[in-house]
């Protein structure tokens, strides 16, 4: 169902209602117990944040808790794939052709994203691709009753109860259906996987007729997402991925993510852009190196920060970049010859190692995430290793 345009001044007004519904939550609607009782607590809620009663019995009623939104919250699925592996499936060429198409057949909207938030058509449908296939995988969990679970669970009821009381608003407003509105498991709805507090505050119209419909129309999906990504903090005009090739006398140590140089001490290292464009040399820009020095390289500027911000996955939001990097005429990645990795038993064995030597590597899951990397370096730099952060079983076997 479609979503309405909001004024300023309302959307201000239902903005801060929601937040302080969101307060009211703390002590009036706790998690778990009594699904009866637990609702009471969220009309409450959405009352105070000014719906009306009626039209929070419509959208309440019949709401089910769904336990395989549960299972699905519980047992997320590991992503243990490396970056070579992922890329080559997902940004595939019939996406990049799918996607190429898309650019032109809305070449106006994207314009005016562009134009009115600074994000370039690629960097959009890069995320929409990735999401949805571009509308067609969008989730078919109720977004009603997968909304109603997670706020009622206890495993993290303060981050799904805000956007129950959204998805409320939607339905009081008739822009969306409690019964037969779908998404994801977690809640998100549309073509590019949108909560709904984000499509209450960023949805726009972009095909003029007065509604966001993120499930049908591609021309608001283009616009909201455009002002979405303008809001993760996207700089106008400015690159997000540089494929480069690198020497292997490189001071290793320094590349990731976190307190890099600049493009130009990169390039003065040796580190030369594969496109041959070297004009971002004041942009700061991280070294980052999926499957270490002997894999594909890659100069991130400040705009990839709006890609952890979509998704905490370094091989997913690595992909995304490098997605756009292709829409937006790049060349494929120089595969290189990247040394075997670890296993994900053996990966929890290198972690355990890491952790006891004194490492913050968060949970023992297996996963090459960022603060094993940084770990892996710093080891790496004592064993007088190329400290690339790549887990290899000769680091596992040194440690």
């Amino acid at each position: 169902m479609p979503l309405k345009r909001t004024a300023p001044v309302a959307l201000a007004i239902l903005i801060s209602s929601i937040v302080s519904g969101a307060a009211l939550a703390q002590s009036t609607v706790p998690c778990g117990g009594d699904l009866g009782a637990f609702l009471d607590g969220v009309k409450k809620e959405a009352i105070a944040a000014g719906v009306q009663p009626q039209a929070v019995d419509e959208a309440l009623a019949g709401a089910q808790i769904d336990n395989k939104v549960l299972s699905r919250d519980r047992g997320q699925s590991v992503f243990r794939q490396t970056f070579l592996e992922f890329s080559k499936r997902v940004v595939s060429q019939a996406r990049l052709d799918i996607g190429r198409k898309k650019i032109k057949d809305h070449a106006d909207t994207f314009a005016k994203a562009e134009q009115d938030y600074g994000v370039p058509a690629p960097v959009i449908t890069a995320f929409w691709g990735l999401e949805t296939d571009f509308g067609a995988v969008q989730g078919d969990f109720n977004t009603r009753n997968a909304l109603v679970s997670l706020a009622h669970d206890c495993r993290r009821p303060d981050l799904f109860r805000p956007q129950l009381i959204a998805f409320i608003k939607m339905v009081a407003d008739g822009d969306a259906d409690p019964n037969t509105t779908t998404g994801a498991w977690a809640g998100e709805i549309g073509m590019v996987q949108m909560q709904p507090r984000d499509i209450i505050t960023f949805g726009t119209d972009g095909d003029g007729d007065g509604h966001v419909n993120l499930k049908k129309s591609e021309d608001d999906v283009i616009l909201t997402a455009g002002k979405f990504i303008q809001h993760l903090g996207f700089t106008r005009g400015q690159p997000w991925l540089q494929e480069v090739t690198i020497p292997q006398t490189l001071p290793f140590e320094k590349s990731g993510i976190g307190g890099p140089p600049t493009a130009a001490e990169w390039f003065a290292l040796g580190v030369k852009p594969r496109d041959g464009n070297t004009s971002n040399g004041a942009l700061k820009a991280a070294l980052i190196l999926p499957q270490g020095r002997l894999g594909p390289a890659f100069l991130a500027y400040p705009n990839f920060g709006i890609y952890l911000e979509w998704n905490k996955s370094f091989v997913y939001t690595t992909s995304a970049a490098y997605f756009a990097t292709r829409l937006n005429g790049a060349q494929p990645y120089l595969k290189g010859n990247p040394a075997t990795g670890l296993s994900g038993d053996q990966m929890k064995a290198l972690q355990t190692k890491l952790k006891a030597l004194g490492h913050d590597v968060g949970d023992i899951d297996g996963i090459l995430g960022g603060g094993t990397r940084i770990a892996i370096q710093q080891e790496q730099q004592k064993l007088g290793l190329p400290a690339d952060g790549w887990a290899t079983p000769e680091l596992l076997s040194k440690l």
